[in-house]
């Protein structure tokens, strides 16, 4: 499974993309995207996903 940005929520602050292990989350018009492909969800390394701790925006980062 893998996580998503919601465009219209994300502030481009960029607090996500150093915190993720799997380099998952990368700029993309503006704001930021997960590469689905490669999201983990941090699954097995931690337990809660970064990105989601990381982030102050509700909601901003929801299942894929």
């Amino acid at each position: 499974m893998a996580l998503q940005i919601i465009k219209d929520l994300c502030t481009a602050c960029g607090d996500c993309e150093p915190v993720c292990p799997t380099d998952s989350i990368v700029p993309f018009k503006g704001v930021y995207k997960i590469l689905t492909d490669t999201c983990t969800e941090c699954e097995g390394e931690f337990d809660d996903p970064q990105c989601l701790d990381a982030c102050m925006e509700d909601d901003c980062i929801v299942p894929a």
